[in-house]
């Protein structure tokens, strides 16, 4: 869970094209009162992404915390490039509150990912999360990228890039590292396409994921930041085609989803006898009803210490953070977090805390 000693650093991965920038922009503009940092690694004839970021700066991200990685695919260029520029980050004064990381599209999330694991940043760093963006239309035509020319030149123009890896491996490697998909331009998709994409996007993941669609790179930061994946300690559930290729490495259709198209709702809950109890609700809720976040705190019975849970999707983590004061209620409150439509107060209540989870 949380670690407030540690900075929190959301991996934004994605072939080039699929909006990893519009994205960034988007969470630039709507940082949640926490000071950013940004670390670009687009190249070649799309590296004008860290000059496109600076004209945004603002200040919860002024431009001296927007820097750009233009040396190579940063999964190939962890110990030379990445680790120095996060410690420069970190270096900074006022330090950044949350890092934001847009990877190349060629790069293989998962050795980036080990990369936390650099003794001179593991104490310091947390990576948050995995966000993934798909471009719905080329997922659901098989092409991964909706500019494989593009992608192609990109691969020709970096030569530090020592991983001949099809499309559609790469692919994988970023679903299966991801906490939460996000499946951009559904409007050129249609219908059929966005339903085609998730059924390609559900056939991959290792383990059942969010997939929210986004148009414009327009999401409730919410659903993507403050995930507290700890995706550093949890590489094992993130599969790779490249386990070992990097071990080196070691030295218009209408779903615009503006804040709107999200809900939120607050469920007080009564002391729980069983953890697991919890935890099985939670998951079958939100594998029922489309839930996207739980977030909150429950108390348990006969335990001094207050239970903190944390699901994304139907991945839920928990653990005792602190004692009940002793004048506090030992009352439960979560946060749920679903699309508006999937928003129903009295059925999540009664999911969480009425209806045996063997029932949902």
């Amino acid at each position: 869970m949380a670690n407030l000693n540690k900075t929190p650093v959301t991996v934004i991965t994605g072939f080039l094209g699929s909006g990893k920038t519009t994205l960034v922009r988007h969470l630039m503009q709507n940082p949640q009162g926490k000071r950013l940092a940004i670390v670009v690694n687009e190249f070649g004839d799309v590296g004008v992404d860290g000059d496109i970021l600076k004209s945004c700066a603002i200040p919860d991200c002024p431009a001296e915390n927007i820097m750009e990685l233009a040396n190579g695919c940063i999964c190939c260029t962890v110990a030379d490039d990445f680790i120095p520029t996060i410690e420069a980050l970190m270096a900074l004064d006022p330090q950044p509150e949350h890092i934001l990381i847009e990877t190349s599209g060629l790069a293989l999330p998962k050795p980036l990912l080990k990369a936390f694991d650099w003794p001179d940043i593991r104490s310091r760093i947390t990576v948050d999360g995995v966000i993934a963006l798909a471009d719905a239309e080329a997922v659901a035509a098989g092409r991964f990228a909706p500019d494989v020319a593009a992608v192609d030149a990109q691969r020709e123009a970096d030569d530090s890039l020592d991983h001949e890896t099809p499309l559609s491996e790469v692919f994988e490697d970023q679903i299966s590292c991801a906490d939460i998909i996000l499946l951009t331009k559904p409007d050129l998709a249609g219908p059929d396409g966005v339903a085609k994409a998730k059924e390609i996007i559900a056939a991959e993941a290792p383990r059942p994921l969010p997939v929210v669609e986004v148009a414009e790179g327009v999401v409730d930061p919410r659903i993507v930041l403050g995930l507290e994946a700890a995706a550093e300690d949890d590489m094992d559930a993130r599969p790779s085609h490249h386990e070992h290729h990097h071990d080196h490495d070691d030295d218009h259709h209408h779903h615009d989803h503006d804040h709107d198209d999200f809900d939120s709702v607050i469920i007080d809950i009564p002391e729980v006898d069983d953890p697991a109890d919890l935890v099985a609700r939670i998951e079958a809720m939100a594998k029922t009803r489309n839930i996207l976040r739980v977030k909150g705190y429950a108390a348990v019975t006969g335990k001094p210490m207050r239970l903190l849970v944390q699901a994304v999707g139907a991945r839920v983590r928990h653990q005792f953070d602190r004692p009940w004061g002793p004048n506090e209620a030992r009352q439960g409150r979560l946060v749920v977090i679903a699309e508006h439509d999937d928003v129903n107060a009295a059925a999540i209540r009664s999911a969480l805390t009425d209806v045996p989870a063997a029932a949902e």
